[in-house]
């Protein structure tokens, strides 16, 4: 004989029931599941990129470090070849000496012995009076006064020609103004040439 087992009907509207919960909660798990590998693979790929987004910036960090080092060597390089340049020219500057030269001269003549003190006394009564300084002149027309003469002719010609209502004011006051520059101009001349001393 076979057992036979007859479920009621309130036992099988809970088996169904159950069973239809148990599904459910499977479905949940599953997707629930699912949710969270999605999430843990959305997360690695955000991580993924914040680590590569770190190594980039980390490489930028290294290029601006090696630009900064690039850039102070050229400055120094730029010191060093300021500094030699300026050692080769301090030694290569040739030293200016000036000599200045005094020469005594005795104008003073001397005196001629008279004959009679020397047989009367026997003293030595014609002696040098002593020298002077003095210094030696160069001979000829200066530069100032060459100057002078060039400025007054050509500053009289010029104040003629430009002043036309009255030529002869024009000529005086072109000369007054050219012979003052002629001068000056001859006079720095003649202090470059040592012909006058330069004023200390």
């Amino acid at each position: 004989m076979k057992p036979t087992f007859e479920l009621s009907q309130k036992a099988k509207t809970r088996f169904a029931v159950k069973n239809i919960i148990a599904t459910g909660l499977i479905s949940i798990l599953t997707l629930t599941a699912c949710k969270k590998d999605n999430t843990v693979a959305e997360k690695s790929l955000e991580q993924q990129k914040m680590e590569f987004q770190a190594r980039q910036l980390d490489i930028e960090k290294q290029k601006l470090a090696i630009e900064k080092e690039k850039m102070a060597y050229e400055t120094q390089k730029k010191a060093d070849s300021i500094a030699k340049d300026n050692a080769a020219r301090a030694a290569a500057k040739p030293q200016v000496i000036r000599e200045t030269k005094t020469v005594y001269v005795n104008n003073t003549p001397r005196r001629a012995r008279s004959s009679s003190s020397s047989s009367s006394s026997g003293s030595n009564s014609g002696t040098y009076a002593g020298t002077t300084q003095g210094t030696t002149q160069k001979q000829g027309m200066s530069k100032a006064a060459k100057g002078t003469i060039i400025g007054a002719v050509g500053g009289a010609a010029a104040g003629a020609i430009i002043s036309k209502k009255n030529r002869g004011a024009g000529a005086v006051i072109g000369g007054i103004i050219g012979g003052a520059t002629g001068y000056t101009i001859g006079r720095a001349g003649d202090r470059k040439d040592g012909r006058v001393q330069p004023r200390n």
